[in-house]
């Protein structure tokens, strides 16, 4: 029995390391652009404008929108599994292709592909994680990708502070900084041939057989077979249903859950945490920072950031997914209200630029330890099985058009109202984002996918106005 249960972990393991991979390219990815952006920049390279600055990092953004919405709808026709693995060849041919950028354009529109697959991997990865782990493990589980997304970006601001550092001299040098992602994209796809689709979509597709086969690998095995027959039972009541579409969410319990999918996912950006993940370097300059010590300095960023995840995941365990959401949400709001107000107290002090990576190192420890694990595993979890993969699309579709715009804005909102108004202008938003989660969010916690869906089904199965007074 220790060596099946042995043999059950390191399947489970395998599974969950190599599908996050994707988290690791959606991290590296979004950060790198952080460190590339100066270089990027200037006059004989792509020669940028604050506008164009925010183009250039908001195309991906705009893209992953799309991703997370189309990949989703493609990965419950497909299967998860096969979905990733073709994700990984747009990481690769992207990647190249913003290396290679010979102008804005052509580096738009790279960064655009780059985004298909950063916003597919963004949707797919937590839904397919969280139906492969086992229900006392899956936030965790599921939560693991966050460990690979802020190790990511940690990484792409290692390698921004090295090239940067070393060969900033170099004009070139951004273009190593973004060519260093073709490594794990290819680790991705190799990662992914060893992992079994999940049994859930396949017994969704009437693949029965397999789909207990993959149950014994990853579960004991009387375990296995009530899985099996409780996920056989919740497709069998779907079966009569139409393939899944916008019109299933008219259901008033479908719609409050989309609803509330839509609010997390959206309140996970509101903070203002992309702004300082793209944009620290240019934070810091503006502080007074110069731009080689504003690299090193990002990399307090990023290590803070995993670190926070791996507590997240800790976490996750001892207490419920909605107090622990209002505990990052209050502490992110604060470190944005005492950065705008330092930003005009310390003015041109020396001491500024300490207090606002200070700041930010704080704003992301609550970030990354408590409100970032808690979005991608809540809209994972919430939607029953037939329409996880639209609704969690849809949601996700959400968080990267709110990304799109803050990282669209932020550089022209930063040059022409500095950092404490802006700053201010995420403290507001911010309170509003708490008050949602305070109201509306329900409690996951300690139920399987099947049974969160027959709760949902009977808390909000009158009219939506009422099913949204029960969220309370």
């Amino acid at each position: 029995m220790g060596n099946q249960a042995k043999n059950y972990k390191s399947k489970l393991q395998t599974i969950m390391i190599s599908a996050t991979f994707g988290g690791l390219l959606f991290g590296y990815d979004t950060g790198v652009v952080n460190g590339a952006l100066p270089f990027m920049a200037k006059r004989d390279q792509l020669n940028l404008t604050p506008v164009t600055e925010g183009l250039v990092t908001s195309s991906l953004l705009l893209g992953a929108a799309f991703g997370s919405l189309l990949c989703g709808q493609l990965a419950d026709r497909f299967g998860r599994r096969k979905m990733i693995l073709n994700l990984s060849f747009l990481f690769l041919l992207a990647t190249l292709g913003t290396t290679f950028a010979p102008n804005i354009s052509f580096m738009v529109v790279s960064r655009f592909l780059l985004g298909l697959a950063v916003g597919g991997a963004s949707a797919m990865v937590p839904a397919f994680l969280a139906e492969m782990a086992p229900a006392e493990n899956r936030g965790r589980m599921v939560a693991q990708n966050e460990i690979m997304i802020t190790g990511g970006q940690l990484l792409a601001y290692v390698f921004n502070a090295i090239l940067g550092v070393t060969m900033g001299s170099t004009g070139h040098v951004w273009r190593y900084m973004l060519f260093i992602c073709a490594i794990p994209a290819f680790m991705l796809f190799i990662g992914m041939l060893r992992v079994p689709e999940s049994p859930r979509w396949l017994v969704a597709k009437g693949r029965k057989e397999e789909a207990l086969r993959v149950l014994k690998q990853i579960r004991e095995e009387k375990r296995a077979i009530a899985e099996f027959q409780e996920i056989e039972l919740s497709v069998k009541k779907e079966a009569g249903l139409e393939k899944a579409s916008m019109k299933d969410f008219s259901a008033p319990w479908l719609r409050t859950l989309l609803l509330i999918g839509i609010g997390v996912a959206v309140v996970n950006q509101i903070t203002g945490v992309n702004s300082i993940m793209y944009y620290g370097t240019q934070i810091l300059e503006q502080a007074g920072f110069g731009t080689k010590t504003a690299l090193i300095a990002n990399i307090a960023n990023g290590l803070i950031s995993v670190i926070s995840v791996v507590f997240g995941i800790w976490l996750i365990g001892k207490i419920n997914r909605r107090p622990m959401l209002i505990i990052g949400l209050s502490g992110t709001t604060t470190c944005l209200f005492l950065i705008a107000i330092f930003s005009t107290v310390l003015k041109g002090t020396v001491a500024l630029p300490y207090v606002v990576l200070s700041l930010t190192v704080l704003f992301l420890a609550f970030m990354q330890g408590f409100v970032g694990p808690i979005t991608w595993l809540v809209t994972a979890e919430i939607f029953p099985q037939r329409l996880r993969g639209l609704g969690n699309g849809i949601s996700v579709f959400c968080l990267w058009i709110v990304n799109f715009i803050i990282g669209f804005t932020f550089p022209i909102l930063l040059s022409k109202l500095g950092l404490s108004a802006t700053f201010s202008a995420f403290v507001v938003i911010g309170i509003i984002g708490i008050v949602f989660v305070y109201k509306f969010m329900p409690e996951t916690n300690g139920r399987t996918l099947e049974e969160l869906e027959e709760y949902f089904r009977s808390r909000y199965s009158k009219d939506n106005k009422e099913s949204l007074r029960k969220a309370l």
